[in-house]
């Protein structure tokens, strides 16, 4: 009877007390959103393709192979300034919404950058100052050389 017992206390613990599964999730963060986490502190992660950063106004938003289309100017939101991975507003897009020099450290490289602005220039530069190319309101340009800031200016 005590066997019977022990067996019947064992099979209700294992039943009632074990832990569900955890399903874990299959997806992984996109190359350009791990990147920027670990190259700019204080992002939070939305999903696989997106990372924000409240305290500095900055959103990444990594594109997919499936997902590319031909962008414009009109891709970087009314207001916003945005530094892109590829040339033609192409590849992982970086937002910002204050009118300020920002850190493009987010981005392994930035191809070019929008300025969806009503006025006011949007100046990419490398880490001496320099500026590569400059964006008008309304405006997008391809950048060459290696740019570490954009300056926006009212």
């Amino acid at each position: 009877m005590k066997p019977r017992i022990l067996a019947l206390l064992a099979a209700a613990t294992l039943l009632l007390g074990a832990p569900s599964p955890v399903h874990a999730d299959d997806s992984s963060p996109h190359p350009d959103v791990a990147y920027a986490m670990a190259a700019v502190p204080g992002g939070v992660m939305l999903d696989e393709d997106t990372v924000i950063w409240p305290a500095l106004g900055m959103t990444l938003s990594a594109e997919s192979p499936e997902s590319a289309v031909s962008r414009t100017v009109g891709s970087c939101g009314t207001g916003l300034f945005c530094a892109y991975s590829g040339t033609d507003q192409s590849g992982t897009k970086l937002s910002f919404s204050a009118c300020t020099t920002v850190s493009t450290a987010a981005l392994s490289s930035v191809r070019s950058v929008a300025n969806a602005r009503s006025s006011g220039n949007v100046q990419a530069r490398n880490s001496s100052g320099t500026v590569l190319a400059t964006a008008a309101a309304g405006s997008a340009v391809n950048v060459g050389g290696t740019t570490v800031s954009l300056r926006c200016t009212l």
